[in-house]
């Protein structure tokens, strides 16, 4: 699945063309490596996001081509939320 379809499915990024701008803009990374919108995300891959100041690893547990609000926070796991400081974003 496309890394952009599942952050929005997941709703760890609301709407698919906010996830394909953050992607492309280089503030994703999974697995370590840098990210486009259209990586090929697999169970078990770690996907690392920065929000501004903030920094979203999550897990990927399982994958849906379409889920209800309830069900798309079982499809990843929070493995760590960590804020960065301004002089570290670069």
């Amino acid at each position: 699945m496309r890394l952009d379809k599942y952050l929005k499915v997941s709703r760890i990024i609301k709407r698919r063309p906010v996830a394909k701008e953050v992607a492309d803009k280089g503030r994703i990374k999974v697995n370590g490596v840098l990210a486009k919108s259209s990586t090929d995300i697999k169970i078990n891959d770690l996907i690392e996001i920065r929000f501004g100041n903030k920094i979203l690893t999550v897990k990927v547990l399982e994958m849906k081509d379409s889920t209800k609000k309830e069900d798309a926070a079982k499809m990843f796991e929070i493995i760590g939320e960590t804020r960065v400081e301004a002089d570290e974003q670069n």
